[in-house]
């Protein structure tokens, strides 16, 4: 597994990996009861998800389709963009629940040690953060309970249950890294043309991240880079 430091401001990285939309984060086996009811909405959620936003990505008419349609379309369309995005951001952590060794790279010139301090320090913010949204996510999806006698899919217990298997995979990846996965270092010319990057205007900028995200074959990288640096001139 290749685990990317992608510096994204000034002394700041954020861990980035990819894997393909179809790779779903191994759930626990031999549960059963809520667990395992959960697990499978959480599949189905994800897999839906991920099917409508590469099909929204694919669609060349997608502009023209949110200047057309009403505002309910649109609102769907953010809707689904929005969590893909969370998506993304989680899926690093699910998938190091299953490994034992990873391969970070980092900006040359960055060093061994002070890559391993980032690693680590973003791994525990990210075990405390989303620690955090579980218990406040599994007291709401408790509450949504209520909902279940009225007709119609209880929407927002779908929501809640997304939610609660997501955190919850994420805080035993962000453990996972931080205990026992076994970290392999190794520097990159491309991390660090990206990172001198941040200092050009951004039509420069823009064309150097499609570069280095054509060059280490990661196509998602150029929407992360924006949505994690969005305060860049």
């Amino acid at each position: 597994m290749d685990v990317y430091l992608v510096p994204v401001g000034s002394d700041r990285y954020q861990l980035y990996c990819e894997s393909p939309a179809e790779d779903l984060p191994e759930l626990p086996a031999g549960e059963s009861g809520l667990w395992k009811r959960l697990s499978a909405r959480f599949a189905a959620m994800l897999a839906s998800i991920e099917r409508e936003h590469e099909r929204l990505e694919r669609s060349r008419a997608a502009a023209r389709l949110r200047r057309r349609k009403g505002w309910m379309t649109r609102a769907r369309m953010r809707g689904v963009r929005w969590l893909a995005e969370k998506v993304a951001e989680q899926r690093l952590l699910w998938r190091l629940r299953t490994q034992r060794e990873a391969c970070a790279l980092y900006p040359v010139g960055m060093g061994d040690e002070r890559a391993m301090s980032v690693i680590r320090g973003n791994l525990a913010r990210d075990f405390g953060r989303h620690r955090w949204w579980l218990a406040v996510n599994t007291l709401a999806g408790i509450a949504s309970l209520a909902l279940m006698p009225l007709p119609g899919p209880n929407v927002i217990g779908f929501y809640f249950a997304f939610r609660i298997v997501g955190h919850f995979l994420a805080v035993r990846g962000a453990r996972q890294g931080l205990d026992v996965v076994c970290w392999r270092l190794r520097e990159s010319a491309h991390l660090a043309e990206l990172r001198s990057s941040l200092a050009l205007p951004p039509p420069e900028r823009e064309r150097i991240v499609a570069e280095v995200s054509r060059q280490l074959g990661l196509r998602r990288l150029p929407r992360f880079f924006k949505r994690m640096a969005p305060n860049l001139a």
